[in-house]
């Protein structure tokens, strides 16, 4: 569909770089957040203000595809989804900002199921998340998309049965979806072929292009030397960040919804100050006597302190889920199903949930700690608030 003499700049790489599945934390890091910015009213202008008039018809899509999103209910696209999509499915580079919960997901499927149904025999895209979270919820989202369209897709993550992937590989992949240091394993192992995928996706490619990832995604996107299409989408865009997207992007269309460097409007934000002899935990064990903080996300900056935090609410009898980078990828997995499922009210977490997970109606984000910078908390109160709904977040200060 698209030309592969496009000449793409090499991106440099640390050959001594070793990969990893998320940077490294140092619990005694002391945020500079000023609390005063975490205090606003909501601005919510609702599903009108998230969604466009725009029908999904209008973009002239396969017919299978058209008939996908109609039963998940998408009827018309959201402002980034009605950006995006057509420059995508010309073919062009593209750097998307927009909130979490705008609909970012499908606003890059959508192209790249239209071009896979095009030229289902060669063509093949790369997906790359920071989390195995939002790895998995992308897949997800693809197959419920393409669903009776005979694509195929398998999501690589740390954490797994590497010989699962082994055989996921040995059929052709339209999609392929995972974290930098699984994709990089499986590279080196000559298993997954980066010389042949055309079109790359780096989602939360704020986070992708950190100090924790940044060589690893220099390897993969210089491994990739057939890409010819390549989309780069977060809620949060950092200005120290320019010369390396500018390398890995040619020519691209920028579209951005929102700044790029503050809160979803959707949210109510406010603080709680902790005097001096407060005790924390029961500040927060009185804000559950409130019946609308029915499914409720808490962010801690440990995982130390996420397993304690967990372990006290299930003893004071408010049921409680656990996720962070120490845990199973099974448990991490099931610990979300029973929090989506309504068999636990809360799901304490650290940074890990703040950009993966997409649960419906999270009614409220607590920070039990102030995070360490505002992307964090953007990318944080982000998972209440989306869609075009109104969320809560609370952030207790010390």
């Amino acid at each position: 569909m698209y030309s592969n003499n496009r000449n793409k700049p090499r991106v440099s790489s640390n050959r001594n770089s070793r990969p990893k599945e998320r940077p490294s934390q140092n619990a005694k890091k002391v945020s500079k957040l000023d609390p005063s910015l975490l205090v606003k009213k909501a601005e919510s202008s609702g599903e009108a203000g998230f969604r466009t008039e725009t029908p999904f018809h209008t973009l002239k899509l396969h017919t299978a595809l058209l008939k996908n999103l109609e039963n998940k209910g998408y009827e018309s696209m959201t402002s980034i989804q009605e950006q995006t999509i057509s420059p995508l499915l010309e073919g062009r580079d593209l750097l998307g900002i927009s909130n979490t919960g705008s609909g970012k997901t499908a606003a890059f499927l959508i192209p790249i199921i239209e071009q896979a149904m095009k030229n289902p025999k060669v063509f093949s895209a790369l997906v790359v998340t920071p989390t195995r979270e939002l790895a998995l919820q992308i897949e997800e989202e693809f197959k419920s998309l393409s669903k009776g369209m005979n694509l195929h897709s398998a999501t690589f993550i740390g954490g797994t049965n590497i010989n699962t992937d082994f055989k996921a590989l040995e059929k052709k992949l339209h999609l392929v979806v995972g974290t930098p240091g699984r994709l990089l394993d499986l590279s080196n192992r000559k298993l997954l072929h980066l010389n042949k995928i055309e079109t790359l996706v780096l989602d939360e490619f704020d986070r992708m292009l950190d100090m924790g990832f940044v060589h690893d995604v220099k390897k993969l996107v210089n491994s990739m030397v057939r890409r010819n299409q390549t989309m780069l989408f977060s809620a949060t865009l950092e200005a120290g960040q320019k010369d390396l997207i500018d390398s890995i992007l040619q020519d691209p269309v920028e579209v951005k919804v929102s700044s790029g460097g503050t809160a979803s409007q959707n949210v109510d934000q406010e603080i709680i100050r902790v005097r001096e002899g407060e005790e924390k935990f029961s500040l927060l064990t009185q804000l559950f006597e409130d019946q609308q903080m029915d499914r409720v996300i808490i962010f801690t900056e440990t995982k130390r302190l996420a397993d304690r935090l967990s372990k006290k609410l299930n003893h004071s009898g408010i049921k409680s889920g656990l996720i962070h980078g120490n845990k199973s990828q099974n448990f991490r997995n099931r610990m979300i199903e029973e929090f989506k499922k309504g068999e636990t009210r809360v799901l304490v977490a650290t940074d890990v949930a703040a950009r993966g997970i997409d649960i419906a109606d999270v009614s409220h984000v607590i920070n039990y700690q102030l995070p360490m910078t505002m992307d964090s908390y953007i990318h944080r109160i982000g998972r209440t608030g989306r869609a075009g709904k109104t969320g809560r977040a609370i952030t207790f200060v010390n």
